[in-house]
């Protein structure tokens, strides 16, 4: 089984909704950052070892079609190389309201970590490494969230071939990832959730 579509939009982006959407055309099981939570042993300690360049891609992602979200997202240069014929995803929004949809989750929750049950710290502290790899560092301010934003997408765009890339927004609906995915439009609704209340009931299903 190998991973046939990665999503390489960061977390906040609508990621799953995507993740779901995914599921819904076919091609899941779709890999998530809640497969981590769900499955810290052995999932942290392969991510921290891919963050040192020891990366072991089909124990990461075995059992899975596809792949969205952080810890993905932040490693789509290696994806790359690894999965060459993959198509890739990259979910946008507007990089200000995603900044404050970043800074009231994910950033927050980083920030408390000293709050955290104690067996969530090395997921929070692999957490914490994956986002200075995509460009967010400890302590970085709205200001530094925002040009990060922008410089993660611009870099995306750089390196995924066209061909191979589509660049979304999942309030645009079924159209134009089906079009990417030549499959048929669904006759249900697209799947809209993780809005920030659902965000921390995930987390807290991981504690």
């Amino acid at each position: 089984m190998a991973i046939n579509i990665i999503g390489v939009g960061l977390g906040r982006t609508g990621t799953y909704s995507l993740k779901l959407a995914i599921n819904q055309l076919g091609y899941g099981p779709c890999y998530h950052m809640e497969e981590v939570l769900k499955n810290m042993n052995p999932q942290v300690q392969l991510w921290s070892e891919a963050i040192n360049g020891n990366s072991n891609w089909s124990a990461i992602y075995d059992g899975f079609n596809s792949a969205v979200d952080w810890p993905t997202a932040g490693f789509f240069r290696e994806l790359l190389k690894e999965y060459p014929t993959a198509k890739f995803i990259l979910t946008e929004r507007n990089p200000e309201t995603w900044a404050d949809s970043f800074g009231s989750t994910i950033l927050k929750l980083i920030e408390g970590k000293d709050k955290a049950p104690e067996k969530m710290h090395d997921w929070l502290d692999m957490v914490t490494l994956v986002l200075a790899k995509s460009g967010f560092p400890q302590g970085v301010d709205r200001d530094g969230l925002i040009n990060g934003f922008i410089a993660h997408n611009k870099a995306v765009k750089e390196i995924i071939p066209e061909e191979q890339l589509l660049v979304y927004q999942v309030k645009d609906g079924w159209e134009p990832l089906c079009r990417f995915l030549n499959s048929p439009v669904p006759h249900e609704s697209f799947p809209r959730t993780n809005n920030r209340e659902e965000f921390w009931e995930l987390v807290n299903s991981g504690s």
